[in-house]
Protein backbone atom coordinates (compact mmCIF):
# COMPACT_ATOMS: atom_id res chain seq x y z
CA UNK A 1 0.00 0.00 0.00
CA UNK A 2 1.28 3.17 -0.90
CA UNK A 3 2.30 5.82 1.91
CA UNK A 4 0.11 8.57 0.74
CA UNK A 5 -2.78 6.23 1.61
CA UNK A 6 -1.24 5.13 4.67
CA UNK A 7 -0.87 8.80 5.78
CA UNK A 8 -4.23 9.39 5.00
CA UNK A 9 -6.13 6.73 6.66
CA UNK A 10 -4.31 7.71 9.84
CA UNK A 11 -6.09 9.15 12.48
CA UNK A 12 -3.04 11.56 13.02
CA UNK A 13 -3.76 13.40 9.66
CA UNK A 14 -5.86 16.38 10.06
CA UNK A 15 -8.48 15.40 7.26
CA UNK A 16 -11.43 14.62 9.87
CA UNK A 17 -12.38 10.74 8.35
CA UNK A 18 -11.07 9.51 11.15
CA UNK A 19 -13.29 11.42 13.64
CA UNK A 20 -16.97 10.39 11.48
CA UNK A 21 -18.87 7.92 13.66
CA UNK A 22 -20.91 6.23 9.91
CA UNK A 23 -24.31 6.81 11.57
CA UNK A 24 -23.19 4.69 14.86
CA UNK A 25 -23.95 7.48 17.39
CA UNK A 26 -27.41 6.93 15.97
CA UNK A 27 -27.58 3.76 16.29
CA UNK A 28 -26.15 3.32 19.39
CA UNK A 29 -28.94 5.87 20.77
CA UNK A 30 -31.49 3.27 19.07
CA UNK A 31 -29.68 0.66 21.00
CA UNK A 32 -29.01 -1.03 17.85
CA UNK A 33 -25.88 -1.55 18.44
CA UNK A 34 -25.05 -2.14 22.52
CA UNK A 35 -22.64 -4.96 22.15
CA UNK A 36 -19.24 -6.41 20.37
CA UNK A 37 -21.28 -8.94 19.20
CA UNK A 38 -23.86 -6.25 16.96
CA UNK A 39 -20.44 -4.64 15.66
CA UNK A 40 -19.58 -7.22 13.07
CA UNK A 41 -23.33 -6.59 10.91
CA UNK A 42 -23.09 -2.95 11.19
CA UNK A 43 -19.59 -2.47 10.13
CA UNK A 44 -20.27 -5.34 7.32
CA UNK A 45 -22.72 -3.61 6.08
CA UNK A 46 -21.57 0.16 5.91
CA UNK A 47 -18.48 -1.25 4.15
CA UNK A 48 -20.19 -3.18 1.13
CA UNK A 49 -22.62 0.40 1.08
CA UNK A 50 -21.19 3.45 1.88
CA UNK A 51 -17.78 2.01 2.39
CA UNK A 52 -18.13 1.01 -1.35
CA UNK A 53 -19.56 3.79 -2.73
CA UNK A 54 -16.79 6.04 -1.14
CA UNK A 55 -13.82 3.34 -2.55
CA UNK A 56 -15.40 4.07 -5.99
CA UNK A 57 -14.76 7.19 -6.03
CA UNK A 58 -11.73 7.26 -4.47
CA UNK A 59 -10.48 4.74 -7.17
CA UNK A 60 -11.93 7.17 -9.90
CA UNK A 61 -10.45 9.94 -8.70
CA UNK A 62 -6.36 8.36 -8.29
CA UNK A 63 -6.56 7.59 -11.45
CA UNK A 64 -7.95 11.06 -13.07
CA UNK A 65 -5.17 12.79 -11.18
CA UNK A 66 -2.89 10.08 -13.13
CA UNK A 67 -4.64 10.10 -16.77
CA UNK A 68 -7.10 13.38 -16.41
CA UNK A 69 -10.54 13.60 -15.85
CA UNK A 70 -13.24 15.62 -15.11
CA UNK A 71 -13.37 16.52 -11.47
CA UNK A 72 -16.82 18.54 -11.58
CA UNK A 73 -18.31 15.30 -12.69
CA UNK A 74 -16.87 13.14 -10.72
CA UNK A 75 -18.00 15.22 -7.13
CA UNK A 76 -21.45 15.52 -9.15
CA UNK A 77 -22.13 11.80 -9.68
CA UNK A 78 -20.89 11.32 -5.94
CA UNK A 79 -23.23 13.56 -4.97
CA UNK A 80 -26.05 12.12 -6.93
CA UNK A 81 -25.17 9.15 -5.03
CA UNK A 82 -25.39 10.59 -1.81
CA UNK A 83 -29.12 11.27 -1.17
CA UNK A 84 -28.39 12.47 2.93
CA UNK A 85 -27.93 16.16 2.80
CA UNK A 86 -26.22 15.43 6.63
CA UNK A 87 -24.04 12.62 4.96
CA UNK A 88 -23.22 15.09 1.41
CA UNK A 89 -22.28 18.18 4.35
CA UNK A 90 -19.65 15.97 6.05
CA UNK A 91 -18.23 14.76 3.16
CA UNK A 92 -17.52 18.09 1.91
CA UNK A 93 -16.68 19.55 5.07
CA UNK A 94 -14.29 16.36 5.75
CA UNK A 95 -13.16 16.91 1.99
CA UNK A 96 -12.49 20.47 3.06
CA UNK A 97 -9.80 19.67 5.94
CA UNK A 98 -7.94 16.96 3.39
CA UNK A 99 -7.22 19.42 0.61
CA UNK A 100 -6.00 21.94 3.17
CA UNK A 101 -3.43 19.37 4.99
CA UNK A 102 -3.02 17.59 1.25
CA UNK A 103 -1.80 21.33 -0.72
CA UNK A 104 0.93 21.49 2.41
CA UNK A 105 1.73 17.52 2.09
CA UNK A 106 1.69 17.03 -1.26
CA UNK A 107 1.28 20.63 -3.44
CA UNK A 108 0.57 20.13 -6.98
CA UNK A 109 -0.87 21.74 -10.42
CA UNK A 110 -3.59 18.40 -10.10
CA UNK A 111 -4.66 19.34 -6.92
CA UNK A 112 -5.00 23.11 -7.76
CA UNK A 113 -7.30 22.34 -10.52
CA UNK A 114 -9.85 19.78 -8.60
CA UNK A 115 -10.07 22.73 -6.10
CA UNK A 116 -10.35 24.82 -8.58
CA UNK A 117 -13.68 22.50 -10.65
CA UNK A 118 -14.55 21.95 -7.14
CA UNK A 119 -14.15 24.15 -4.28
CA UNK A 120 -15.50 22.08 -1.53
CA UNK A 121 -14.85 18.20 -3.14
CA UNK A 122 -16.57 15.18 -1.41
CA UNK A 123 -13.99 13.51 0.88
CA UNK A 124 -13.54 10.65 -1.99
CA UNK A 125 -12.87 12.92 -4.66
CA UNK A 126 -9.90 14.82 -2.85
CA UNK A 127 -8.43 11.69 -0.99
CA UNK A 128 -8.42 9.88 -4.33
CA UNK A 129 -6.66 12.57 -6.02
CA UNK A 130 -3.97 13.32 -3.34
CA UNK A 131 -2.85 9.69 -3.72
CA UNK A 132 -3.00 9.73 -7.30
CA UNK A 133 -0.41 12.68 -7.01
CA UNK A 134 1.57 11.05 -4.62
CA UNK A 135 1.99 8.20 -7.21
CA UNK A 136 -0.14 5.65 -5.39
CA UNK A 137 -2.87 3.57 -7.48
CA UNK A 138 -6.59 3.62 -7.65
CA UNK A 139 -6.74 0.38 -5.09
CA UNK A 140 -4.24 1.77 -2.66
CA UNK A 141 -6.95 5.23 -2.38
CA UNK A 142 -9.92 2.71 -2.07
CA UNK A 143 -8.30 0.74 0.83
CA UNK A 144 -8.16 4.44 2.69
CA UNK A 145 -11.35 5.56 2.64
CA UNK A 146 -12.69 1.95 2.96
CA UNK A 147 -10.87 1.46 5.93
CA UNK A 148 -11.73 4.98 7.48
CA UNK A 149 -15.53 4.26 6.46
CA UNK A 150 -14.89 1.47 9.06
CA UNK A 151 -12.74 2.77 11.70
CA UNK A 152 -14.39 5.42 12.38
CA UNK A 153 -17.58 3.78 13.89
CA UNK A 154 -14.75 1.44 15.45
CA UNK A 155 -13.58 4.35 17.36
CA UNK A 156 -16.85 5.88 18.02
CA UNK A 157 -18.02 2.31 19.29
CA UNK A 158 -14.95 2.50 21.81
CA UNK A 159 -15.75 5.80 22.70
CA UNK A 160 -19.42 5.43 23.42
CA UNK A 161 -19.89 2.30 24.82
CA UNK A 162 -16.82 1.71 26.09
CA UNK A 163 -15.99 -1.23 24.34
CA UNK A 164 -13.09 -3.32 24.54
CA UNK A 165 -10.73 -1.83 21.94
CA UNK A 166 -9.23 -5.06 21.57
CA UNK A 167 -12.07 -6.87 20.73
CA UNK A 168 -13.20 -4.03 18.15
CA UNK A 169 -10.20 -4.04 16.35
CA UNK A 170 -10.78 -7.51 15.99
CA UNK A 171 -13.81 -6.77 14.33
CA UNK A 172 -11.83 -4.70 11.89
CA UNK A 173 -9.33 -6.65 10.89
CA UNK A 174 -12.18 -9.51 9.96
CA UNK A 175 -13.97 -7.50 7.76
CA UNK A 176 -13.02 -8.13 3.61
CA UNK A 177 -11.63 -4.54 2.79
CA UNK A 178 -9.20 -6.46 0.24
CA UNK A 179 -12.35 -7.85 -1.53
CA UNK A 180 -14.63 -4.44 -1.58
CA UNK A 181 -11.18 -1.90 -2.70
CA UNK A 182 -10.72 -4.60 -5.63
CA UNK A 183 -14.48 -4.43 -7.02
CA UNK A 184 -13.75 -0.69 -6.70
CA UNK A 185 -10.14 -0.38 -8.86
CA UNK A 186 -11.44 -2.73 -11.35
CA UNK A 187 -13.92 0.37 -12.44
CA UNK A 188 -11.31 3.01 -11.96
CA UNK A 189 -11.32 4.10 -15.56
CA UNK A 190 -14.79 4.09 -15.98
CA UNK A 191 -17.30 6.88 -17.42
CA UNK A 192 -18.44 8.16 -13.79
CA UNK A 193 -22.35 8.36 -15.18
CA UNK A 194 -21.65 4.56 -14.91
CA UNK A 195 -19.97 4.00 -11.90
CA UNK A 196 -21.59 1.78 -9.09
CA UNK A 197 -24.21 3.38 -7.23
CA UNK A 198 -25.07 1.22 -3.70
CA UNK A 199 -27.71 2.49 -1.72
CA UNK A 200 -27.87 2.78 2.13
CA UNK A 201 -31.18 3.71 3.37
CA UNK A 202 -31.25 3.06 6.73
CA UNK A 203 -27.22 5.23 7.12
CA UNK A 204 -29.50 8.23 5.30
CA UNK A 205 -31.90 8.25 7.46
CA UNK A 206 -29.61 7.67 10.82
CA UNK A 207 -27.82 10.47 9.27
CA UNK A 208 -30.68 12.82 8.98
CA UNK A 209 -32.24 11.89 12.54
CA UNK A 210 -28.62 12.84 13.64
CA UNK A 211 -28.44 16.14 12.40
CA UNK A 212 -31.72 16.91 13.06
CA UNK A 213 -31.30 15.87 16.79
CA UNK A 214 -27.56 18.30 16.84
CA UNK A 215 -29.96 20.66 15.74
CA UNK A 216 -32.48 20.64 18.59
CA UNK A 217 -29.70 20.21 20.95
CA UNK A 218 -28.10 23.81 19.79
CA UNK A 219 -31.32 25.41 19.63
CA UNK A 220 -32.21 24.09 23.18
CA UNK A 221 -28.40 25.52 24.54
CA UNK A 222 -29.23 28.61 22.33
CA UNK A 223 -32.31 29.55 24.16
Amino acid sequence: MDLSALILADSRFPGGGHVHSGGLEEVVSRRLVTSVRDLPGFLSGRLRTAGFLAAVFAAASAHAAAAGGDWSLLDSELDARTPSIAQREASRAQGRGTARAGRIAWPSPVLEGLLAATPRPHHPIVLGALVGVAGGSPYDAAMAVAYLSVSGPASAAVRLLGLDPFAVNAVVARLDLAAVCSAAAAVAGDDPASLPLPGSPALDLFAEAHARHHREEVRLFAS
